[in-house]
Order: structure tokens, then sequence, then C-alpha cells
């Protein structure tokens, strides 16, 4: 069972979980986006040690077809968003996707 987390993301983005104490990670500058964020994201899917990929919201939008598809269908290592206007209904959809059940059920 893969342990790690990795974030992916503008180097604003990941220094906070670079300080918070997360290993693995991929900087994309904004120049450099639509490639280089996807080669990030596919090297990262193909490493065994992760099992929870961050990446910011908007930046799906930079993901091509074909990487995208790729990491909505990734269930190990799972995709959690953040940012954007998902809120709690967004995180709580992709608790549910990553575990299989929904917690806040009633």
């Amino acid at each position: 069972m893969s342990q790690e987390i990795a974030v992916i993301g503008s180097p604003d983005f990941t220094t906070g979980f670079r300080l918070a104490g997360v290993r693995k990670f991929e900087n994309v500058p904004n120049e450099e986006k639509d490639e280089a964020l996807d080669e990030a994201v596919m090297r990262t899917l193909e490493d065994e040690d992760v099992g929870i990929i961050v990446m910011h919201e908007r930046d799906l939008d930079h993901l091509s077809r074909n990487a995208r598809q790729s990491v909505e269908r990734s269930i190990e290592p799972t995709l959690v968003t953040l940012g954007g206007s998902g809120g709690a209904s967004g995180l709580r959809d992709q608790i549910k996707r990553a575990i299989g059940i929904d917690l806040m059920d009633e």
C-alpha cells in the first residue's frame, strides 16, 4: 500500500506542503504549465510510493485530455484538488471516491 503524498503545481503552491513535511513534489512553473504539468502528473502516477496526489483545482484545466482522464480514473494514487469552487461537497466527493464510502451519509 502506497504511503507517500505528492504535490504537483507551481513553486508557490508546493512550498507550504514541503514545509509541512511532504517530500515528493513536482514544481511546474506557470510559464511552462501545459507540457510540464502533463509530464509531472504522469511521472507521479507511475510512482509506486505515492498514494495521494495533491493539485490545485485550476491546474486541472491545463492537463491534456489523456493526463486528465488518467488522474480521474486513478484509484491509487488518488487525486485530491484544493482551491476552486468545489467547497466542502467537492472534498466530500473526493473522499468518497478515495475510500469507497460516504462518511457523512445520514
